[in-house]
């Protein structure tokens, strides 16, 4: 009776199953999170209630246990979690499942023979969710909350080595905001650091699921296009100017307006390195900014149109 209270009260779910896989044992946690409740399914298969587990490498961690009497580990980190429970209070929490640390066993019967094993589930959300957390602020921009220019460093040699090596296409765009020590001088940082803001968030919204909008630095921005080949990726920064020229920025009651001058570079076998990609798209970014500024410049590279193209339409 005693052992049964410390089974239930314990901040950890415990099941027991024979060689068959039926449910001997099945604490008060695991009815909690699980909503069934032991006298629903002792006795009864695993699989009865969760068909998933019901797979190779489920199986061979079970008759492992059985057979050598030894311990298989379900790290968080590797399968996020071997029960589908929801996750309960935890009101920040992006995970769709409680994220579980999960560990069996062997129980030994008093002949020293192995008959029953155990399961204990750990509860890791808040855990995963704090960690998820340090990964974002660690590659985010604490201003924009876009990606960051350490995040831009290790995407950009990634796609770019993955292009190296497999081929495709892919583009970077470079901006600036044209005039931006005015707008701080003027107005004000706060009022500098709201414009980020509101770039970041228009020019987010014009993107694809699969590229990157970054802040560089200060005012600068980059924009990854995988799958992205120079004629489309110009009409992207063209969207980008048309809409940041056309933005009505309201701060403390007064409409501000920019303009963003913008270099756009394409992936070539020949470039050497990211950087070298990179580079080209700033270069392109400088011209625009040497001729007029509101604009959008070409890498300058063999072949190169160094021009918009005329057609519309939406990548």
């Amino acid at each position: 009776m005693m052992l049964q209270q410390i089974f239930d009260a314990i901040n950890l779910g415990i099941v027991i199953l024979d060689r068959d896989f039926r449910v001997r044992a099945w604490n008060r946690w695991m009815e909690i999170h699980s909503g069934i409740a032991y006298d629903e399914i002792k006795g009864n298969s695993i699989f009865d209630r969760f068909s998933h587990l019901n797979n190779p490498k489920f199986i061979r961690s079970c008759k492992s246990v059985f057979a050598f009497g030894n311990f298989c580990f379900f790290s968080q980190k590797l399968h996020h979690h071997l029960f589908p429970f929801k996750t309960t209070g935890y009101a920040d929490t992006r995970f769709e499942h409680m994220q579980q640390s999960c560990a069996m066993g062997p129980l030994r019967d008093g002949d020293n023979e192995i008959n029953h094993l155990f399961i204990y589930v750990q509860d890791m959300t808040e855990v995963a969710t704090y960690e998820q957390k340090l990964m974002e602020m660690n590659l985010k921009d604490g201003l924009t909350g876009i990606y960051n220019r350490r995040f831009l460093d290790e995407k950009l040699n990634e796609e770019f080595n993955r292009h190296k090596r497999y081929g495709g296409v892919f583009s970077v765009v470079m901006l600036d905001i044209d005039h931006f020590k005015s707008i701080n001088d003027t107005y004000g940082h706060q009022c500098g650091d709201f414009i980020l803001k509101s770039l970041s968030s228009r020019t987010s919204s014009l993107i694809r699921n699969v590229d990157f909008m970054v802040r560089y630095g200060g005012e600068e921005f980059c924009c990854l296009l995988p799958e992205t080949k120079m004629h489309d990726a110009l009409k992207v920064a063209e969207r980008f100017r048309v809409a940041i020229e056309q933005q009505e920025n309201n701060y403390d009651g007064k409409i501000i307006k920019v303009t963003i001058s913008l270099g756009v570079a394409e992936f070539r076998k020949e470039m050497e390195s990211a950087y070298m990609m990179f580079k080209k798209a700033d270069e392109a970014l400088y011209r625009a900014k040497r001729e007029g500024r509101n604009r959008v410049m070409e890498m300058d590279w063999p072949g190169a149109v160094l021009s918009l193209p005329e057609e519309e339409g939406v990548r």
